[in-house]
């Protein structure tokens, strides 16, 4: 899905060169208010998101199209003056933040374990369907109840959203008034931008988070203010090939 400019409540898809004018004008206007902008992008594809594999914590790494995939998201934020990229310590995510600081000098992905994807416990490494014929019950509250269901032997969203929540305010109070860009996971992003708009981690599946969407909020001293979610414009030729990847 392309850029939607969740803060003039317009529903307008923009273009590649309409959000790079966005993106510029929103550069400006932080630097001269003061507040944080945080660039929260998933990681690229892997063989397990094609394929519907549960990853968490095993180390899948990017496949061809992944590799692609963070090229782009490194072209499309090379304009920003970026002040900082931080990283889940996972290669998937690590490799998607080394895409991005190659169009920035002098900048090296920090790691940060707030960061890392959920501990889906006995579920790692499972296919989709597997999950929901030997874990059935559970599986169909986690569709339904995200925000009540701990991974059998792994974590629960309120322990990623503690983890990761602390990280984010870590990292806030490092750069102030700064651009900061967050390379993570699917999981990760959708509880911390739940945190951010009020939602709990029962509005979990109300947001989507494509391989590496480029999602924008900044902080200032009312709160957070989101203005792009799950943006892919900048990978248009290879959605047009190879879609777009929500698991």
């Amino acid at each position: 899905m392309c850029a939607i400019k969740i803060d003039t409540l317009k529903n307008n898809h923009l273009t590649v060169n309409e959000l790079s004018a966005n993106l510029k004008v929103r550069e400006f206007c932080v630097r001269r208010h003061g507040m944080t902008k945080i660039v929260l992008v998933r990681h690229g594809e892997t063989d397990w998101n094609k394929d519907q594999i549960f990853r968490g914590r095993i180390d899948v790494p990017l496949n061809a199209t992944g590799l692609e995939q963070v090229r782009a998201t490194g072209e499309a934020l090379k304009d920003y003056k970026v002040d900082a990229v931080y990283s889940s310590p996972l290669s998937r995510a690590l490799e998607t933040g080394k895409a991005i600081v190659a169009f920035h000098p002098g900048i090296t992905v920090k790691g940060e374990k707030g960061f890392i994807d959920i501990d889906f416990g006995e579920w790692q490494g499972m296919s989709h369907e597997k999950v929901k014929e030997e874990y059935g019950e559970l599986y169909l509250r986690w569709q339904q109840e995200p925000g009540n269901v701990r991974m059998p032997g792994g974590e629960d969203l309120e322990d990623v959203k503690v983890r990761s929540m602390e990280g984010l305010n870590d990292i806030l109070s490092r750069h102030e008034n700064e651009t900061v860009v967050i390379a993570s996971h699917r999981v990760i992003n959708k509880v911390v931008l739940c945190a951010v708009f009020g939602l709990t981690n029962q509005h979990f599946w109300r947001i989507r988070q494509d391989t590496c969407a480029i999602n924008i909020f900044e902080k200032s001293d009312k709160g957070f203010i989101v203005s792009l979610i799950n943006d892919t414009c900048h990978m248009k030729a290879l959605v047009e090939r190879s879609g777009l990847v929500d698991f």
